[in-house]
């Protein structure tokens, strides 16, 4: 879990009294605007000065910049991303950029590895290097959950990638967006995608189109469509070793002559092989190690065994009656096949490829998942509406618990199972550390239509995980939304919204720092507009802070944006927001350029709500001298709240300002 700092974690920052333990900023921010979404459109994220100068980049992959404390060296670099054809090394406004921050001991030079390094880049009016105090005081700031303004960049992100049923792939942007909109990007298939699955390294993605008998290769740093690769007939499901070294390609082919795998180098893009397996719907399974692939023929009712280095075929197995899906158990080292036709679960051995076991559970069984390092298999049988659980350890059921109808999808998180159900706007939740003993299910509604109520589906999972631990992502085409849901509530936090496209299957593609070598830990962002940046670093273990300087270029391509009228600024006090007690929230407001107060605005109004908008208060700005303003409110509950403002002496709405939060406690 990143960035799960206490308060502790920034001792030393200019702090006078105590505050209350501070959460992850990733999710805190996640659940400020998913409870938000929909009620007011994002404020445009560019904040640089009206008539600013041209800025011009002085920092860039060529000058590196390091920072020294504590036994500990920090190299900070930025290379900008930009197109062949641009040839460019400047940063500029609204392109891609690389963030690499290289940890090292600061006397022997060696790298520093499984740290847990947190950044933001936040824009600063004036040029010139970055104040300590005001670095301090704002990373404490984003790292809070009280009254509080976001930065430009969070480098603690990630992107929730939606296939659509239309030809295309929503990027979207869960936290902050760009100019105004929470839609990053929108990839362009050749036809509708089937099945995707993700490089290790998060660089490349790799989607199957049925329709046209290819596998589409998108470059995920520029968010271009690279290749569209032959894939052989009817090209469904697709996986990807766990070395990466081949993409396998099922062609569930009505010909038996066409029916099997087809093999995709991923280095030169090119068919290594193909191999003609068996009739039906493939399922395909590795082995830990990559030695073994292991893939269903539905129709044929055998299982094939491949060796992958050699690229060749072992003897098949007969599994059963129309085996329909499978998993590799590295606990038990067995691959275990979910049997259509007769309802058995096998247990083939991963190393003597003989049968183990055969369980037997119901018929009409169709999906099969085992979590990683998990002792609990789980199998849906979509006739029964039920979900059946075996022990790997013994092969033997110990569960055979009621679903919701049309179950389809197994996805696990630390703590639970999700079932996703087409014919039900419910998902049920199995806690994991209670089976074995008596189950505990529980259900949360994920939207207000069913996904079968449209005609998206997908064999790829429509609930994901978000890599911070304990909530997760569901699709509902029928709703044409994405629900955000935590663990331990009744009900999704919030939604994102899907642009009027039908999300059949989603993706997380983490951007926050990933250590890729030994001590270098790096990202990929989209610069934001243009002027003088704080680059603000913290590592809690050992510690070290540091803000470093960055300058973005404008940007001659984008057009000009609109500058925001005036500039609101907290004024952060240390007694607490509680609930039914008076809060007087004070702030300062001045012209961004000259950053002079304004004083004496008659018209200033404030906009206070409980996300997600099931309470709100207006009321006028109260002025108090010299720029500052004020305004009460008694909080109705605990939770996230939301002020906006507006002056329409000045044409400023209130979707034209950058909010501030504000989190209530009891």
């Amino acid at each position: 879990m990143r960035s799960n700092y206490l308060a502790t974690s920034i001792a030393g920052m200019n702090t006078t009294k105590s505050r209350p333990a501070l959460i992850r900023p990733r999710l805190l921010v996640l659940l400020i605007v998913v409870l938000a979404g929909g009620f007011l459109q994002a404020p445009a994220q560019d904040r640089s000065p009206t008539g600013s100068p041209q800025f011009r980049s002085e920092h860039s992959y060529q000058s590196p910049q390091t920072y020294t404390r504590e036994g500990v060296s920090v190299e900070f670099s930025i290379e900008p991303l930009a197109l062949e054809e641009a040839k460019t090394t400047e940063l500029l406004a609204g392109t891609e950029a690389r963030v690499q921050f290289t940890i090292r001991d600061a006397n022997g030079g060696n790298p520093l590895s499984n740290l847990r390094p947190v950044a933001w880049i936040d824009q600063r009016e004036f040029a010139g290097a970055p104040d300590v105090k005001k670095c301090h005081k704002q990373i404490q700031s984003f790292m809070q959950s009280d009254l509080s303004k976001s930065p430009n960049i969070d480098l603690n992100t990630y992107f929730i990638l939606a296939l659509n049923h239309e030809p295309n792939i929503s990027v979207i942007d869960p936290l902050s967006g760009f100019q105004g909109s929470r839609l990053y990007s929108l990839v362009s298939l050749p036809s509708s995608g089937e099945d995707w699955v993700m490089s290790s390294d998060n660089k490349r993605l790799y989607v199957s189109m049925p329709l046209v008998s290819q596998v589409a290769v998108i470059d995920t740093i520029n968010w271009r469509l690279v290749a569209s690769m032959n894939a052989g007939a009817n090209p469904t499901r697709i996986a990807l070793q766990h070395d990466g070294r081949y993409l396998w390609v099922g062609n569930d082919s009505t010909e038996e002559k066409a029916s099997g795998i087809t093999v995709i180098d991923t280095v030169s893009l090119k068919v290594a092989t193909e191999l003609r397996t068996g009739m039906g719907h493939h399922e395909i399974a590795f082995t830990d190690d990559d030695s073994l692939a292991f893939v269903t023929n539905k129709q044929s009712g055998t299982l094939s065994v491949i060796n992958v280095r050699k690229l060749a075929r072992l003897p098949d197995i007969d599994v059963g009656s129309r085996p329909t899906a499978l998993a590799f158990s590295a606990l038990s080292r067995a691959l275990y096949v979910a049997n259509e036709g007769d309802g058995t679960i096998v247990a083939v051995d991963g190393v003597r490829l003989t049968i183990l076991a055969r369980i037997k559970a119901q018929v009409g069984l169709e999906t099969i998942r085992i979590p990683p390092n998990g002792r609990f298999g789980f199998v849906i049988g979509r006739a029964t509406n039920t979900v059946a659980i075996f022990d790997v350890s013994t092969n033997r059921l110990v569960h055979v618990l009621p679903v919701e109808s049309g179950a389809d999808q197994i996805i696990f998180t630390r703590q639970f199972a999700y079932i996703r159900s087409t014919g039900s706007e419910f998902v049920t939740m199995i806690k994991l550390s209670e089976l074995g003993k008596e189950a505990a299910v529980t259900r949360f509604p994920a939207g207000q239509k069913t996904p079968q109520e449209s005609p998206a589906y997908s064999l790829a999972d429509a609930i994901v995980p978000t890599p911070e631990d304990g909530a997760v992502l569901v699709a509902n085409p029928g709703d044409k939304m994405i629900y955000f849901y935590t663990e331990g509530m009744a009900a999704p936090m919030g939604s994102f919204q899907n642009y009027g496209r039908d999300p059949k299957a989603l993706l997380v593609l983490d951007k926050s720092l990933r250590e890729n070598a030994p001590g270098v830990y790096a990202t990929t962002v989209r610069l934001t507009g243009p002027g003088h940046y704080d680059v603000a670093f913290l590592l809690d273990s050992p510690r070290v802070v540091n803000c470093f300087d960055i300058t973005i270029a404008e940007n001659p391509g984008l057009p000009k944006s609109t500058a925001e009228a005036i500039k609101i600024e907290p004024v952060v006090t240390d007694k607490p927001a509680r609930v039914g007690e008076s809060y007087n929230l004070r702030f300062r407001v001045s012209n961004p350029v000259s950053r002079e107060p304004d004083i004496g605005l008659k018209d200033l109004g404030v906009l206070i709500f409980l996300t997600p908008g099931i309470w709100n208060h207006r009321e006028s700005a109260k002025a108090v001298g010299d720029g500052f303003y004020e305004a009460s409110f008694i909080p109705p509950q605990s939770g996230v709240y939301y002020v906006y403002f507006e002056c329409p002496s000045l044409s400023v709405h209130f979707n034209e300002v950058t909010p501030l939060t504000l989190q209530i406690v009891k």
